[in-house]
């Protein structure tokens, strides 16, 4: 185990004898613990498992994943983006999508963002080419 004494807002990590520790660990607050948090993680990163250190690091990627999901939130993509990426993946053509959606010129509109789609349609497209119904919806 590596020697670390590492002392910041949101962590105490201390070894005080050969296998035993004391770790004192806050809630990421601030882009300064935020970043703090991840320099300890880099340096962890390699950590074997079943170790105080793969211990910390469980812990502190917990911690940053609820920061980062606080203060970096991703929009969801828009619905025709999510339907192009998705008839990408599975190589799909337009004329496959229109057999869900109600024909080649109604395909075209929609990917054109010509028209809205319907609940309907949002419902097919989930169903049969497994969209995610968050992304569709927003």
């Amino acid at each position: 185990m590596g020697k670390y004494y590492v002392r910041v807002k949101i962590i105490n990590f201390q070894i005080l004898r050969k296998n035993k520790f004391r770790m004192n660990i806050k809630p990421i607050k601030t882009k300064k613990d935020y970043e703090a948090a991840l320099k300890i993680i880099e340096g962890i990163f390699e950590a074997e498992l079943n170790t105080d250190e793969s211990d910390l690091l469980d812990v502190l990627t917990t911690l940053v994943e609820a920061f980062e999901q606080k203060h970096f939130k991703i929009a969801p993509p828009d619905p025709i983006e999510a339907i192009k990426f998705r008839m990408e993946q599975l190589g799909l053509k337009q004329s496959d999508i229109a057999e869900v959606i109600g024909g080649k010129n109604r395909a075209s509109e929609i990917l054109n963002k010509k028209r809205e789609l319907t609940a309907d349609m949002m419902r097919k497209l989930h169903k049969q080419f497994n969209i995610p119904a968050e992304s569709l919806l927003a």
